[in-house]
């Protein structure tokens, strides 16, 4: 709207369908770069701009891999790019009926071997996945599933396949790049989307070629291992260091410092946000066998409090069954105690 010129007409309007056509008729004006926000899983969230020109080729390429799907259900919000590409982009590139469009995220995943038919093509992320077989259920021959957001763990994958599922493509990328890589079978390499180049000179480092000769570089914030020019696996994040009075600590490292206790099960650590303080915060998932939650509570306060640095202390702990994650099913933010 900003780029368009006309958002000062939202303070003049009182309707919410004022506003929608505010946005439609922003969009008529200016639609050539589109914007859209990070998880903030490894970081603060950022706003990563990408033309509009980039988006239609990737989709391109996209309905020449899902061709001939029917109807396309979707259990990812549209507003992030792997969302927008898949629901939005991509159902008009297969000249699909809006109708033919489902929205799962109201519905148990468990349901969704009992809805699809041949033909259909559903969207989601490695946790969706995961929870779509607890149902015992079969899918039915000729469904197509897509993962993307983070790595699929293989037992999930393996499952799939032997669930029925025709076919489970896992598309890798991210919100700075756009898609990167595909594969259709787990622990096989990732062949590289058609206008995504291997840089000869540096083994991070992708050229892209857009619609009209435009070239474009990025470094990968994955390190990726090459089979050959067109092909990689992902080896592991190159993790950023954050500032704790000071001095790098990785938040990565000490959520797996904190798993080393006996009564820890899973952890995740982050840096407060500005309004929380300047120091790290961990969510803790208790183990089975932290019987006396108080004492174990206690006890890894205590632990931590003897083993680690103080830059690597988390100042607030949070304590909950399961590690918070968001619509993408990717670990996400947590309020702590007082805010």
């Amino acid at each position: 709207m900003h780029e368009a010129g006309i958002e000062d007409y939202l303070l003049t309007r009182c309707r919410i369908s004022d506003w929608c056509d505010i946005a439609a008729d922003s969009l008529d004006i200016h639609s050539e770069t589109i914007s859209f926000v990070t998880s903030g899983t490894t970081g603060m969230p950022k706003t990563c701009p990408h033309e509009l020109v980039g988006l239609l080729q990737e989709v391109a390429f996209l309905a020449e891999l899902f061709q001939g799907a029917k109807r396309l259900y979707f259990a990812v919000p549209s507003h992030h790019i792997y969302g927008f590409l898949f629901t939005i982009l991509l159902p008009r590139m297969l000249r699909l009926d809006p109708l033919s469009v489902i929205d799962l995220r109201t519905r148990l995943p468990s349901v969704l071997p009992g809805v699809t038919e041949p033909g259909d093509l559903v969207v989601g992320h490695p946790e969706f996945w995961r929870a779509s077989l607890h149902s015992g259920m079969r899918y039915a021959a000729g469904v197509t599933g897509v993962t993307s957001t983070g790595p699929c763990p293989a037992e999930v994958s393996h499952a799939l396949a032997t669930s029925g599922l025709g076919r489970f493509v896992q598309i890798y990328g991210s919100s700075e790049t756009g898609g990167i890589g595909w594969r259709a079978e787990s622990g096989a390499g990732y062949g590289l989307f058609p206008f995504w180049s291997r840089d000869p000179h540096s083994l991070q480092q992708l050229n892209r070629v857009t619609t009209g000769n435009v070239l474009t570089s990025v470094i990968m914030p994955d390190r990726l291992d090459w089979f050959d020019d067109r092909h990689f696996t992902v080896a592991a994040r190159h993790d950023a260091a954050v500032q704790v009075g000071g001095i790098n600590v990785f938040p990565a490292y000490v959520a797996d410092l904190l798993k080393q206790h006996q009564f820890v099960a899973d952890a995740q650590v982050r840096l407060m946000r500005p309004d929380e303080g300047s120091r790290l915060k961990a969510y803790v998932v208790l183990a089975a066998l932290a019987q006396d939650t108080g004492a174990a509570i206690e006890e890894v306060r205590c632990w931590i409090d003897a083993t680690l640095p103080v830059a690597q202390r988390p100042k607030a702990l949070t304590f909950g069954s399961a590690i918070p994650i968001n619509a993408m099913g990717k670990p996400c933010d947590w309020l702590i105690d007082g805010f």
